[in-house]
């Protein structure tokens, strides 16, 4: 592992700026062994995809994750397929089954034995939503005997909650990403929904009576990835995309893409050395 992430680092760091290589036989092999790009899109979160139009043609998914996957696909000299998922969970689970080739997911510990993430492109905040009336104030009042809250199942925030609440009560929406979770909150009168703050900041702008909190319990860093395989390591691969993604926030790509769709999120900043 070492070895492999000096080998990301030292490519990435000799690149000039803007100037990666065209790719060898190794990386098309590793990123599109089908000859095309299968990519994973997530519309469960809306920061990073949104469905695209339906009365047009491909009606293909706009946003910051889509616009990479067609950036990278035409690097490649290949074409793009859309492998659409409605909740992150659903997105880890078609990596086990090998249903993509690049995904757009969270880093989380409890994901990296299925998948080989790249560096963080963007980083968005994880917190509640709860009535306007209610007695919690700040995301710590809400670890207390007696709240239960509302999460998407396999979600980065519900992966990070199960290992940090101590108190509350975690219930899950088994499906349709944060809209799901948001009606599972308002369904059981839970006392918190916990989740994208964008997406919670939406929902709280049309409904007066919830409000946001101000802080956040995580900070969700959203990387690309590679659905992790037994015994092929894939580092032509593995150390291409790292350095695709450097290159796509330090050239504004990142932040141009969510401006055209209309969202606001924090561009990650560059990988460590």
């Amino acid at each position: 592992m070492r070895v492999l992430r000096w080998m990301v680092l030292f490519m990435t760091a000799a690149l000039p700026a803007f100037a990666q290589p065209a790719p060898s036989p190794e990386v098309l092999r590793d990123l599109a062994p089908t000859g095309k790009l299968r990519a994973a899109i997530n519309y469960g979160n809306s920061v990073l995809a949104q469905k695209g139009d339906p009365n047009k043609l491909d009606g293909a998914p706009r946003g910051v994750s889509a616009d990479l996957a067609a950036e990278l696909a035409r690097r490649l000299g290949v074409a793009v397929t859309y492998v659409p998922y409605e909740a992150a969970g659903k997105v880890f689970e078609g990596a086990k089954a090998g249903a993509w080739d690049v995904g757009f997911i969270a880093i989380e510990p409890a994901r990296a034995q299925e998948i080989i993430f790249t560096a963080p492109y963007v980083i968005i905040e994880g917190t509640y939503m709860v009535p306007v009336n209610s007695p919690l104030n700040t995301v710590d009042d809400v670890d207390k005997d007696g709240v239960r809250m509302a999460v998407g199942l396999g979600s980065a925030y519900d992966l990070y909650l199960t290992r940090t609440i101590k108190h509350a009560t975690v219930l899950r929406a088994d499906a349709g990403g944060g809209s799901a979770m948001i009606k599972k909150f308002l369904d059981e009168k839970l006392d918190a929904a916990a989740g994208v703050r964008q997406q919670l900041d939406a929902y709280a702008k049309d409904h007066p009576e919830m409000r946001v909190m101000s802080g956040y319990f995580q900070e969700i860093q959203q990387a690309m990835a590679m659905p992790r395989i037994a015994d092929k390591p894939r580092t032509a691969g593995v150390v291409y995309l790292a350095a695709f993604v450097e290159e796509m926030k330090a050239s504004g790509f990142v932040a141009e893409a969510l401006k055209r769709s209309g969202q606001v999120a924090d561009v990650a900043p560059p990988a460590r050395k």
